[in-house]
């Protein structure tokens, strides 16, 4: 699940230029390299997130030893794979993305943690390759149901790849990336809540032109129940780096405003982008590379929800 080449999901949890989403037409003109960089690092910061949830849906699972293969559909760089091989030391885990940059950097993570023996990268484009899948205990994707046009359906696909008593977990919404105080001393007050309309305005249209675009309410547990499976229960995990940070969050925030400022050149006005300049600005006291009040906030709702006994 490549990125679509001109997205509007800006936060850095999956974004979708950068990220591994399979509405794309290819992913010849993106720049996998750099939009690796940008997921990998922003992976990273939230790697106690991770943690947790893997730790979480190892309980449910009745204990790692239970699960012998999982899915990590849109698994990006691999950051999410490699931390669900860890908690599940007896499992195969299938890293499935359609960006063979991607794919790349998941072979190479999980060479480098000694993990290769048990990780194995699958290209796929969704939704027309869902029954490539192989079937898993446990299936794992975030921040990617919401980039295929028919959601609903795409539950359906992810439950049918579930083994008996085997578990779907959706990591979707949450709290976007929150990095600045209201007043920052620069601009008008309050640009982050404007970044994210113009975010979700871009959000909607993006989601209205997806092939088979359906709109429905998106009640995650009840969407896991209406593609046949009995619902577990839905945590929140957060991601809190305080002020001061250390330069790999600052530079992961220059990143990120590197291209909200490209992306949203023309849904911000003047103040605003004059604003994001001066955030980018590497020399300045203004730039996120330097300011004191900088922190890094973010968190992801996972959904869950099991094959019943009888399924």
């Amino acid at each position: 699940m490549t990125a679509h080449p001109k997205h509007w999901h800006t936060d850095d949890r999956k974004p979708s230029p950068d990220h591994s989403h399979s509405h794309s037409h290819g992913d010849h003109d993106v720049d996998w390299e750099e939009m690796g960089t940008l997921l990998e690092r922003g992976a990273e910061l939230q790697i106690v997130a991770l943690e947790q949830t893997a730790s979480w849906l190892g309980e449910l699972a009745g204990g790692g030893g239970a699960v012998s293969r999982v899915l990590d559909v849109g698994s990006g760089p691999g950051v999410a794979t490699c931390v669900l091989a860890e908690a599940f030391p007896s499992a195969e885990v299938v890293a499935v993305d359609q960006a063979d940059g991607l794919l790349d950097r998941v072979r190479a993570r999980a060479a480098e943690r000694g993990l290769a023996g048990r990780v194995v990268a699958q290209k796929a484009d969704l939704p027309e390759e869902f029954d490539a899948l192989p079937t898993a205990d446990l299936v794992w994707t975030r921040d990617v149901v919401h980039h295929l046009g028919d959601q609903q359906g795409a539950l359906r696909d992810l439950a049918a790849r579930l083994r008996p008593g085997g578990i779907l977990a959706v990591g979707e919404r949450g709290l976007p990336l929150r990095f600045l105080p209201r007043d920052i001393g620069i601009g008008q007050p309050g640009l982050q809540p404007r970044l994210e309309a113009a975010n979700e305005a871009g959000f909607a249209a993006m989601r209205a032109e997806l092939p088979g675009s359906v709109s429905l309410v998106e009640d995650w547990p009840a969407m896991l129940a209406a593609a046949g499976l009995v619902p577990t229960g839905s945590r929140t995990f957060l991601t809190d780096h305080p002020a001061p940070l250390g330069m790999a969050a600052r530079e992961q925030l220059h990143r990120h405003l590197t291209r909200l400022r490209s992306m949203l050149a023309d849904e911000l006005g003047a103040d605003d982008l004059d604003t994001l300049d001066r955030l980018i600005d590497d020399g300045a006291p203004t730039g996120i590379l330097w300011r004191p009040d900088a922190f890094y906030l973010t968190a992801t709702t996972v959904h869950t929800a099991r094959v019943c006994s009888g399924g």
